[in-house]
């Protein structure tokens, strides 16, 4: 599962206007300057301090998230490069990269050696 798909999937569950920050969270971050460390720590804190409508909305959420954390960001130091990139929906991102401290940037949030 790559990080839209999560969104999308996690958006599809519930109209839920927690649910649909959380969705919307997890596009954004990708333009943002935080690494996936930061991401994981993030998402976590927000789906365990935040009111989502039902326990049933808040297990499905969860459910997901912690399927992406076990099939993405656990094994993200085992990863190459285009693996990370396309995990995390960064490619077209890295492709129209032209400056080496753009290159980097993604680099630092993929937790990659440039």
């Amino acid at each position: 599962m790559t990080l839209d798909e999560l969104a999308s999937a996690v958006a599809n569950i519930s109209p839920d206007p927690v649910v649909q920050r959380l969705a919307s969270f997890l596009v954004v971050w990708k333009d943002d300057d935080t690494s996936v460390q930061a991401l994981r720590v993030n998402i976590e804190r927000y789906i365990g301090n935040s009111w989502i409508e039902s326990a049933a909305v808040h297990d499905a959420v969860y459910a997901l998230w912690s399927k992406f954390v076990e099939s993405e960001i656990g094994p993200i130091a085992g990863m190459t490069i285009n693996e990370k990139l396309f995990a995390f929906g960064l490619t077209s991102q890295f492709d129209a990269a032209s400056t080496d401290q753009q290159r980097a940037r993604i680099y630092a949030k993929l937790l990659a050696k440039s």
